[in-house]
């Protein structure tokens, strides 16, 4: 991907340590009784992988997995500096940046064809865990998430390299579109929010009989999320042809795979249960993903009306 061009976004509250350097990854459970078994972490970062909306909101809590013991904190990194906002100088960072300022700039041009007006989100870049307002404490574990009452994306920067080591979602300079790929979908949701498509899904799923039918009003968000991903993308390449290399969207692709619900439950507890998911499996996440790069249309995206996901 190149970016080099990207016109950099000021939204940014970088929350890492002043150096920019190393540390990070997932944080260390601290305590004695009561805490997380291995297995459970394991699956509880799987999930992370995930990303998406509030993880208290998709997954339910931490006790569906503990079976309703308390989750465990999580420390922070103890050379993080004060809160810097404004784009960051540091290559990561300033990719970052450039990412979100070009999706601000593609769903402005969207929103204004319609008639509306779009407000960007605030990404929070961070290390390890923070402070993430209404939405409780975002932790490395929980993956990239978007918090809806605040309007802001939780990102902790290691996950981009977790992404390339552990579940090879992509490799070399692809990696780059995939991280761009990741921020495309979380402000996919804030997108939804703005729409009040989350807040009409968070209502039904109140009134949903069972947690399987709220699970599955939860896949059409996250599909939904993978299909305006790729609406960016459709548009970002009419705006600036050849912003995408050899093997981007390969990369996108092999991400999706790697973060689809049969996928993550393989690797978690060696069997897929449907009923479980919420955010769809791995062709699922692939196919809406390119439905939404092919047509480059928010119509295309309506998960909520489709017979076949």
């Amino acid at each position: 991907m190149r970016y080099d061009d990207f016109r950099r976004s000021d939204n940014i509250d970088d929350r890492r340590d002043d150096d920019g350097g190393g540390g990070g990854g997932f944080g260390i459970p601290m305590g004695g009784g009561g805490g997380l078994g291995i297995g459970t972490v394991i699956v509880l970062g799987l999930v992370g992988w995930a990303f998406g909306i509030d993880p208290r909101i998709l997954i339910g809590g931490a006790e569906i997995l503990t079976g309703g013991q308390q989750a465990p904190s999580y420390q922070t990194d103890r050379r993080s500096g004060p809160p810097k906002a404004g784009a960051p100088s540091d290559e990561m960072g300033s990719m970052i940046s450039g990412v979100l300022g070009e999706i601000d700039d593609r769903w402005s041009e969207i929103f204004k064809d319609s008639g509306q007006t779009y407000t960007g989100p605030r990404i929070v870049l961070f290390r390890n865990a923070t402070n993430g307002g209404r939405c409780g404490m975002a932790q490395a574990a929980m993956g990239p998430f978007y918090c809806p009452p605040d309007k802001q994306i939780f990102l902790d920067t290691n996950f981009f390299r977790q992404v390339e080591t552990r579940f090879r979602g992509c490799s070399g300079n692809a990696c780059k579109f995939t991280a761009a790929y990741i921020i495309a979908h979380e402000a996919g949701h804030h997108v939804q929010n703005l729409l009040g498509i989350l807040p009409r899904v968070t209502r039904l799923q109140q009134q949903a009989g069972s947690k399987v039918e709220a699970n599955a009003l939860q896949v059409r968000v996250e599909l939904q999320a993978d299909c305006l991903s790729g609406v960016w993308v459709n548009r970002e390449e009419k705006k600036r042809p050849g912003f995408l290399e050899a093997g981007d969207i390969d990369a996108a692709l092999q991400t999706a795979t790697a973060i689809g619900d049969d996928t993550l439950q393989r690797q978690a507890q060696g069997r897929v249960v449907p009923d479980s998911f919420t955010h769809g499996s791995a062709e699922q996440r692939k196919r809406w993903f390119m439905t939404g790069y092919q047509q480059g249309t928010v119509q295309a995206c309506n998960t909520f009306g489709a017979d076949r996901l």
